[in-house]
């Protein structure tokens, strides 16, 4: 391959490099912040074979290249133009530049939680693995695989541990991210979130049943207020804003507190004040928020029964479009570390179902389109897809030949309808796809892979069915 010529290609594709503001690259794609979108010549970069496909999101135009050709493409691409390649984190704040409010609030969202998730999901699916060894009559009959062989009791009762460690000490989490993300230093975020999981407060999981049960709840009192002294394990609310009230207090007191004491007051401050704060004010608001938010949707996904989950199966595909799909993960992880009220997360079944539909559209496209670009990518995106990384399938293929999508939604609504009727809830994160199954509650296995096979079959027969209409016959060929 002239990766020299594919380099120049694209760059004449994207209107030259007089359009390109910021440029960088990850594993697979050219991620690009262009000053202006509208010169782009789709249909050039198409043609191209270096290019499996293109979208926009966020502000920033991707070109997926694959592998090990993107990093050479990249290279020639940077000598051609003379510009100097950006960090993805500059590209990210040159194309925040481009968004509205909300997408700026999802992105805010998306960027404190998507590097807390490896620890999320190595905690949830270890929780998957430890409710497989303690389910009763998965295995036995009433019994458990630990009531049977005991002998693995103690390494049960260890991975238990293991497992729940990212949910109690959340906020630890969040605050170290949040703080980054808002500015300020991140080890105090993570002091801050260390604070409201102090082993010497009530337990928040206790709290609830401490009202209910009318029990005593422990208080400082101090200049005439009662301040609850009560945890905040496994709360997501609480510590993003008391995250943002640190990072502000921290740039605010640099600025007017003298060098030669900045190490000294500024972090002494700025924590105690966020903290006293959050336990007075800002702690009990968002806690109650919290479970609004959490017990409302989850009654809605319960009472709405198989149409609410129609519904939302029919609209995940678009929302994942949108980029408005990285606000759930907010949602979700206080749904999961608050399971024991919740049951777990219904999102998590419903993005499966969303994920193996395109899989299975972008397969069913494979076999119908005869261009043999289109076929190799749609090939390879559609395992992609059904193990739960939709991107190439989606922007590479469906969004491109339409039909496929329109099945893939199809199929998504259909799957979904099911798993919201028999109640079907992840108590993990993890990957949403056929290997999803772990994340699930183990007597709702059955129901996930039924699911899952509804939305595979729908997804493909509506796509092939679709394609014979002749308004998408020309579009296959």
């Amino acid at each position: 391959m002239n990766y020299k010529k594919e380099a120049q290609n694209i760059t004449e594709a994207i209107g030259g490099k007089d359009n390109i503001e910021a440029i960088a690259h990850c594993a697979t794609r050219l991620r690009i912040v262009l000053k202006d979108e509208g010169q782009v010549n789709e249909d050039k970069l198409n043609q191209m074979d270096v290019v499996k496909g293109t979208f926009s999101t966020g502000g920033q135009y991707q070109i997926i290249i694959g592998s090990g050709t993107v990093n050479k493409v990249f290279a020639e691409m940077e000598a051609l133009t003379g510009l100097e390649a950006s960090t993805n984190s500059e590209v990210k704040d040159q194309s925040s530049k481009k968004l509205n409010p909300i997408q700026q609030f999802v992105k805010m969202l998306s960027d404190i939680f998507v590097p807390i998730i490896p620890a999320i999901v190595a905690g949830g699916l270890l929780m998957g693995i430890n409710n497989i060894l303690t389910a009763k009559g998965l295995f036995y009959d009433q019994s458990s695989f630990i009531d049977i062989h005991d002998q693995f009791a103690g390494l049960a009762g260890m991975i238990n541990i293991f497992a729940n460690a990212p949910f109690v000490f959340l906020p630890v989490l969040i605050g170290f991210s949040a703080a980054k993300r808002f500015g300020g230093n991140a080890f105090l975020g993570a002091a801050l979130g260390m604070i409201l999981v102090h082993p010497d407060l009530m337990n928040g999981y206790d709290y609830p049943k401490a009202l209910v049960n009318g029990d005593k709840i422990p208080t400082w009192e101090l200049f005439g207020l009662s301040i609850k002294m009560v945890g905040y394990q496994g709360q997501v609310l609480p510590i993003l804003v008391a995250s943002y009230i640190l990072a502000k207090l921290e740039l605010g007191f640099r600025k007017v507190i003298p060098s030669t004491l900045d190490n000294l007051l500024t972090p002494l401050l700025s924590l105690f004040f966020t903290a006293f704060v959050t336990f007075l004010v800002v702690g009990p608001v968002t806690r109650t928020a919290g479970y609004f938010l959490s017990d409302g949707l989850t009654w809605l996904y319960e009472s709405g029964g198989a149409i609410g989950g129609l519904l939302f199966g029919l609209l995940y595909g678009p929302i994942v479009i949108t980029g408005m799909h990285h606000s759930f993960i907010a949602i979700e992880t206080t749904l999961i570390a608050d399971q024991a009220n919740t049951g777990g997360s219904f999102i998590f079944p419903i993005a499966a179902m969303s994920n193996v539909a395109q899989g299975a559209a972008t397969l069913a496209a494979f076999f119908i389109v005869k261009n043999k670009k289109m076929k190799g990518t749609a090939s390879a995106a559609g395992i992609s897809a059904l193990l739960g990384i939709t991107e190439p399938a989606m922007f590479g293929v469906n969004l491109k030949l339409r039909y496929p999508f329109i099945g893939a939604i199809v199929g998504s609504g259909a799957g979904s309808c099911f798993v919201a009727a028999t109640k079907v809830k992840a108590i993990a994160l993890g990957t949403a796809g056929l290997p999803g199954f772990i994340s699930i509650a183990t007597g709702s296995w059955l129901n996930y892979i039924i699911g899952m096979a509804i939305a595979i079959v729908v997804a493909f027969i509506v796509t092939i069915g679709l394609s014979r209409r002749k308004v998408y016959r020309e579009e296959s060929l």
